[in-house]
């Protein structure tokens, strides 16, 4: 009588797996592949298959370590991005600490706070994208934007061949920005700032209507 064949370990749910790694990972700080396969009951092969993903996706990295003899062994650890994948927070704080400066500050004074805080941080942007043309640096402030939890590209302009047009299609501060519409127009003056050389206006809102935001920017001011 033939033995009865077992379940396969590898049946287990990819989405869920690949969860539970993240989740592993945030709390261990780093782990190999046969570490990993151990805690979650699936082969070393399969949870390799797993990191390779979550490694496309930009949400872990890993670097060899040597244990013993033998090759090295990957430790995996979650990069920038794998830690912005699970809930900070974050919005809450800083809805709440605008919630009380708007109740304690004149509009007028709360509006000069986030235009000085757009001011700050397009400095930051503009010594990350450095110079050059415009589509590069475009590029590279869409990359940064990815970064920081918007899905954000730029294209140029059907409408005007000497423009180009950022779009945000998820907006990290959209819940903020619901209850104070002024961070909007932060956000318009932070493009302005980054990129000084350039004409810029703001094409979409998604508070307004449309499915994204974006921000039409022409090189070269007006005199």
């Amino acid at each position: 009588m033939s033995a009865t064949p077992q379940i396969s370990r590898q049946h287990t749910d990819p989405a869920s797996t690949r969860e539970a790694v993240l989740s592993l990972l945030l709390r261990q700080g780093e782990s190999t592949a046969g570490e990993l396969a151990e805690h979650q009951a699936v082969s070393v092969q399969a949870m390799r298959r797993h990191l390779r993903s979550l490694e496309d996706n930009g949400l872990v990295e890993s670097s060899p370590a040597p244990e013993g003899p033998g090759r090295p062994s990957n430790r995996w650890r979650l990069t920038a991005k794998g830690q912005g994948h699970f809930p900070d927070g974050s919005d809450h704080f800083a809805l709440g600490l605008l919630q009380s400066l708007a109740g304690s500050l004149p509009a007028e004074t709360l509006q000069d706070l986030l235009n000085d805080q757009a001011l700050q941080q397009a400095g930051v942007y503009r010594n990350q994208i450095g110079e050059g043309a415009l589509q590069q640096r475009l590029e590279r402030l869409v990359e940064l934007r990815r970064q920081e939890g918007y899905m954000a590209e730029c294209a140029r302009d059907p409408n005007h061949a000497k423009a180009w047009v950022i779009s945000e299609f998820h907006c990290s501060v959209i819940r903020i920005a619901e209850q104070f519409p002024c961070v909007c127009d932060q956000e318009l003056q932070l493009i302005r700032h980054t990129f000084p050389d350039c004409q810029v206006e703001r094409v979409q809102w998604r508070l307004e209507k449309g499915h994204s935001c974006g921000f039409r920017l022409i090189q070269g001011r007006d005199t």
